[in-house]
């Protein structure tokens, strides 16, 4: 817990970067008043009540008796500005304090000094976010572990499962990645894999696995390999649409736990990137995320908490 702030304390700065596991809450006044990090656990973004509940329960256990100036949120799960501007309306209602809310990738451009530019997250899913030259959100990808989120943890998982079967159609004996799937579910077939990852199916439970993937990778599985860089080609299309919808591609912030903690899939990111935009240049994100909140929160103190006018990507 926390340590309680010393009574009442103005001018108050909160950015909560929400994930799709952790969420982290940093507030600023004339100094650090809170650095923590919570579960995501209970975080249900398409219920705008229950969400600006969650958050706003975690402002009050962390800065009780602070009155924050301004609220800025990066929400995992937040797919458009309608859905942005209705969690923060109920936010609002809650803390009595200005808030935006955006969908968490947009924490990433400003979190590494771009004032323009793409934010591009590959972890528990997979998205990217930009502003277009009238200031409206675009968002490519993020469509869930289940149709989509390509590069991500759970999408890893799942090409490789759909990788492995493709090599058993083709007539080709299972390699490394298809041997360390068989031995993560207890199964003795790739044709079992199916039933085997849909009982143990959802985000979590797929991402948790997503490892193998680069072990087979290092383990020289040609099928892992392939894996690896349709998910690199995948996330550059990302950039490649998001820019095709009237966004500036000059800058790409880059986030997220799988893409950052694998270099293998980074570095074909930026491979695949250059080849399709080469004049973009990507930002490895170096700081937390919710730095990104904090700077967007700042913007909305500075423009006089007009949250109609606030630029945050």
């Amino acid at each position: 817990m926390p340590d309680l702030l010393p009574g009442p304390i103005s001018g108050v700065r909160v950015g909560i970067d929400v994930g799709g596991t952790k969420t982290h809450l940093r507030a600023v006044a004339s100094r650090l008043l809170a650095d923590q990090v919570y579960s995501s656990e209970g975080w249900v973004p398409a219920d705008f009540r229950r969400a600006a509940g969650f958050l706003a329960e975690l402002i009050a256990r962390t800065l009780p008796g602070a009155t924050p100036l301004a609220i800025a949120v990066g929400a995992h799960g937040c797919e458009s500005a309608e859905d942005g501007a209705a969690l923060g309306r109920e936010l609002e209602l809650l803390v009595g304090a200005p808030c935006l809310v955006v969908n968490d990738a947009e924490l990433l451009a400003p979190a590494v000094g771009l004032g323009d530019g793409i934010g591009l997250v590959a972890g528990t899913g997979s998205v990217a976010v930009g502003r277009d030259s009238a200031g409206r959100p675009v968002y490519v990808g993020g469509w869930g572990w289940l149709f989509g989120d390509e590069g991500s943890a759970p999408g890893l998982i799942r090409e490789a499962a759909r990788a492995s079967l493709a090599a058993r159609d083709r007539g080709e004996d299972p390699d490394l990645l298809a041997a360390l799937l068989l031995d993560a579910y207890q199964v003795s077939e790739v044709t079992d894999l199916p039933d085997a990852m849909a009982a143990h199916a959802g985000a979590r439970e797929w991402g948790s696995r997503a490892a193998l993937v680069f072990d087979a990778l290092e383990g020289g599985s040609s099928v892992a390999e392939a894996v690896i860089e349709d998910a690199a080609e995948a996330l550059a299309q990302l950039i490649v649409q998001v820019a095709a919808r009237g966004v500036d591609p000059s800058g790409v912030a880059v986030g997220g736990g799988v893409i950052l903690n694998q270099p293998r899939l980074y570095d074909a990111f930026v491979r695949r990137l250059a080849m399709l935009l080469p004049d973009t240049a990507v930002h490895r994100l170096d700081v937390p995320p919710v730095q990104g909140a904090l700077v967007i929160a700042e913007r909305m103190v500075h423009a006089g908490a007009g949250l109609a006018e606030v630029e945050v990507a």
